[in-house]
């Protein structure tokens, strides 16, 4: 950190040199990302196992193939993206032209979470390049295995003087926040959205935050039984089969009408033996809790007696390996700490509803979510869903797939952040789309300056009302 100001001042002369802004330099960033991750991809799948225990194919279908992914789409669309468009002009205006350029930021920051290590760090990284910003890479300290990784690899592939990597705890984010960076994206917690937020206002400097919450998931007891295993995997997979539940977008908590609870609770517990075996802690297809510190906040949760006596399937742990089985509870106090903030952990709360369509009062009267999980047939509480309840986000009949839809905006709303990104949302996201007007001196429309009169007082009127009459008046020189 000693030289980060030299550092700094390197990014600024790379940016005003206008390099990144050419379409040569960002395809070729995005090619080197591409063989970034194709060179990689073992040492990738080592390091996350590593940091998170995470096993390749977990590791390539959430990490690795996003990467790829992103980058490529980004190549073959860069060019699109990058080209001005045209911007239409008032008749009155005549003759004129206008369009939008985007253009990039410039010095960018760039703060990655530790939950998926590689594409939440990675994914922005292609957008900025894509956009035509220098870039501070700061990957997470929590994952130190992956961010060492990103640290001595990164460079060999992108350009140095363009794309920095930082690494550090919290003394180094501090300092980083100290600096006058034109934006930053943040992935990570509320908590540390704050701190970010409010020094970037020290600065203006715009922010996107991606964050979480607590996501929930409905399950519309008039599902097709048919359909009622299907639905089963998908809650399963999204609440333990990514991360073991650390992460954004998983499912925090579940709503069901109190006649269907104990038919999803035997489900559920099926399904779960079904990916994970009849002892999960000797699993390989189970993540590990980050570490000790969040283990002991998910095992504070667990000791409250309230919580535990709400526990009805799983809740057995193992505190030398920071072990937390895939745990079931139903009811447990609203105003509980396991229902106040987000669990981000394998501990799964369902909740029980006379009616389900209550379920809709239940979430829009908590703080807004990242996404809400809904499986249900009825046309009409899809409806109501979407028109009564507010979220980043609305998946129905499905968990996580949103993500990897790069035609879609992916972001929060409220509490759960601001901003968006993904496929052509985060070239946008690291850009600023420049107005740019021409007009020819012939003809002038005398009306527009004073001395006010009565007349260019209904001239002026007439131009905001009818754009083709006041073309016409002009036209016909009709002027006082």
């Amino acid at each position: 950190m000693e030289g980060l100001e030299g550092t700094l001042a390197e990014l600024r002369d790379t940016f005003k040199s206008g390099r990144t802004r050419s379409v040569a330099w960002r395809k070729s960033q995005l090619r080197a990302m591409i063989e970034f991750v194709q060179d990689n991809e073992e040492e990738i799948f080592k390091v996350l196992g590593q940091d998170m225990g995470k096993h390749p194919v977990e590791a390539y279908r959430d990490e690795v193939g996003i990467v790829a992914k992103s980058a490529r789409l980004s190549l073959s669309c860069v060019e699109k993206w990058m080209a001005p468009r045209k911007g239409n002009i008032p008749l009155a205006f005549f003759p004129a032209s206008a369009e939008v350029m985007p253009e990039p930021f410039g010095v960018v920051l760039i703060m990655g979470s530790w939950n998926f290590p590689i594409s939440l760090t990675l994914d922005p990284l292609i957008g900025a390049i894509s956009a035509g910003n220098v870039v501070v890479l700061k990957p997470s300290e929590l994952s130190p295995a992956c961010s060492s990784f990103l640290a001595e690899t990164i460079p060999q592939y992108l350009d140095h003087k363009s794309i920095k990597v930082i690494e550090g705890g919290i003394d180094v984010c501090e300092q980083l926040l100290q600096q006058n960076w034109d934006k930053i994206f943040f992935t990570g917690s509320q908590r540390v959205g704050r701190i970010v937020m409010t020094a970037a206002a020290q600065h203006l400097t715009p922010v996107t935050l991606e964050l979480g919450g607590k996501s929930p998931a409905i399950l519309d007891s008039s599902s097709n039984p048919a359909n009622m295993k299907v639905i089963a995997k998908r809650i399963v997979a999204a609440k333990w089969g990514s991360c073991s539940g650390q992460a954004c977008i998983a499912i925090d908590y579940m709503l069901v009408e109190e006649k269907f609870a104990s038919y999803l609770i035997d489900l559920l517990e099926k399904t779960i033996k079904q990916f994970f075996g009849e002892n999960p802690r000797e699993s390989k297809s189970l993540c590990k809790i980050l570490n000790k510190n969040n283990f002991k906040r998910l095992l504070d949760l667990l000791k409250d007696p309230l919580i535990r006596a709400a526990v009805v399937s799983g809740g057995s742990v193992n505190e030398e390996t920071m072990y937390i089985e895939p745990t079931i509870l139903l009811n447990p106090p609203l105003d509980s700490q396991i229902m106040t903030e987000e669990i981000f952990g394998p501990l799964l709360p369902i909740i029980t509803l006379n009616n389900i369509h209550d379920s809709i009062e239940f979430i829009s009267s908590r703080p807004k979510p990242l996404v809400i999980y809904a499986f249900t047939r009825d046309e009409t509480f899809k409806k109501q869903i979407l028109s009564k309840t507010s979220s980043g986000g609305v998946t129905f009949n499905d968990t996580l797939i949103q993500f990897a839809c790069d035609s879609l905006p992916f972001g929060g709303v409220g509490q759960s952040g601001f901003g968006r990104y993904h496929g052509k949302y985060s070239f946008d996201t690291f850009s600023h789309e420049k107005a740019i007007l021409q007009r020819r001196f012939f003809p002038e429309l005398e009306p527009r300056y004073p001395p006010w009169n009565d007349f260019k007082f209904q001239f002026i009127k007439l131009l905001y009302a009818f754009n083709y009459i006041g073309l016409l008046l002009l036209l016909l020189g009709l002027k006082k």
